[in-house]
């Protein structure tokens, strides 16, 4: 069963661009793991301090094996310098 990760983000005031490079920096090594079926990165057209990221994986194990990628640790140093509070995210399967 294939799992959805919906990650909003917030950027620090006057941050916005260094959180934009941070994710769109995630898409390419991101769609090349095994086990990645989609991921984009959005930003709020009101409001270009948040953003949204969607991904889907085959399952839980192609994500946790993604969350210890160095292209997604090297990010989270990223995010912990230009996001305004940490990011919320939520993980979804589809409905029966």
């Amino acid at each position: 069963m294939s799992l959805f990760v919906i990650a909003e983000f917030l950027a620090a005031p006057g941050r916005h661009d260094r959180l934009r490079t941070a994710l769109e920096a995630l898409i390419e090594p991101t769609l090349d793991e095994p086990g990645c079926l989609a991921y984009a990165a959005y930003v709020d057209p009101n409001d270009p301090a948040r953003m949204v990221v969607m991904e889907r994986w085959e399952n839980r194990r192609a994500l946790d094996e993604h969350r210890a990628t160095p292209h997604l640790r090297h990010a989270r140093q990223v995010f912990d310098r230009v996001l305004a509070r940490p990011p919320a995210v939520r993980i979804l399967v589809e409905a029966p």
